[in-house]
């Protein structure tokens, strides 16, 4: 389901695709509301993230605008720099992957918008947005409500991590509004994908993330495998 780039560099990177993301990547090429339950080191992440940046680097030359494609929210804003961090692998070896092979791919840009980005910094994203843009709950709803709000226009896809942490809280009800928002503020209808280590119960979750829309769960999780002696 994905590019030559985009495969090649996945099959040189790792032995095989997990589970959950065997099953991610099934709902979201079919274009539905996801919620992805897995346990930490299963790459989760990665399934959420890899069909965005097949999807940038197939654009042609002239179906690259100015604006945000792909919207990740996170609570935790050391989570944020984490994961800014492990998208430069990704987006780096396909890239390689794709000058090997031939094929001419559009460079994709990532932002990182929290409390402490420098205001220069700020200034800078409003006259260049990047194509995945990397943030948390409170700065998104400032985006939406500033001049930035106009780059949301091209959003295709929304991925909240950690949203067993959200769901249950005042920040989460905040963030339902402000996902309501951007998706009045896009052309078209951002996919939504949550992720979570565990979370219950599945479909309450489920309905957090998509409101009143239908949202497939993909859960992989399992009980622990615990080998207990008390003495």
């Amino acid at each position: 389901m994905f590019a030559a780039p985009t495969q090649n560099w996945f099959e040189d990177s790792f032995a095989a695709a997990t589970e959950v993301q065997r099953r991610g990547w099934e709902k979201i090429a079919a274009g539905e509301h996801a919620l992805l339950v897995a346990p930490t080191g299963s790459g989760k992440t990665l399934a959420a993230f890899l069909s965005s940046i097949d999807r940038l680097s197939r654009r042609e030359r002239g179906e690259t605008e100015v604006g945000v494609s792909v919207v990740y929210v996170s609570p935790l804003k050391a989570l944020v720099y984490d994961i800014d961090r492990n998208l430069r692998a990704p987006l780096v070896g396909v890239q390689r992957s794709a000058e090997r092979l031939g094929i001419a791919v559009p460079e994709i840009q990532v932002a990182v918008r929290t409390g402490d980005t420098p205001p220069r910094e700020r200034e800078r994203q409003l006259r260049q947005p990047g194509d995945i843009l990397v943030t948390t709950p409170e700065s998104l709803f400032l985006m939406l409500g500033s001049r930035a709000a106009a780059h949301f226009h091209s959003v295709h896809t929304v991925i909240v991590d950690e949203i067993h942490s959200l769901a249950p809280t005042k920040r989460g009800a905040h963030l339902a509004l402000s996902l309501e928002r951007l998706s009045e503020a896009a052309r078209g209808e951002p996919q939504r994908i949550g992720l979570s280590a565990t979370v219950h119960p599945l479909d309450e979750v489920a309905r957090f993330l998509g409101g009143t829309r239908p949202v497939s769960i993909v859960d992989t999780s399992a009980p622990p495998n615990l080998d207990l002696e008390i003495r």
